[in-house]
């Protein structure tokens, strides 16, 4: 059996149904993990959510745009 101190439990072999099961504990002495889930709540859901997904978008457009562009510069050009 494995400790409960890790968070994780993953009980295939604790019962013989066909079902793997994977349950995790809560961690509740972390007041950075509460900071974490509330900071990645805010930033990735309702309105906000959506404009930061929009916003990571775009810019990742505009990265993946000038790295073609100018790798083609230099594959393109005339000696």
């Amino acid at each position: 059996m494995q400790p409960q101190e890790s968070g994780v439990h993953y009980s295939r072999w604790d019962d013989s149904s066909s079902r793997d099961e994977v349950s995790m504990a809560a961690v509740s002495s972390s007041e950075e993990a509460s900071n974490c889930e509330r900071v990645s709540r805010k930033l990735c859901t309702g309105k906000l959510g959506i404009a930061m997904k929009v916003l990571g978008g775009v810019a990742l457009f505009w990265v993946i745009f000038i790295l073609g562009y100018v790798t083609g510069y230099y594959v393109h050009k005339c000696k």
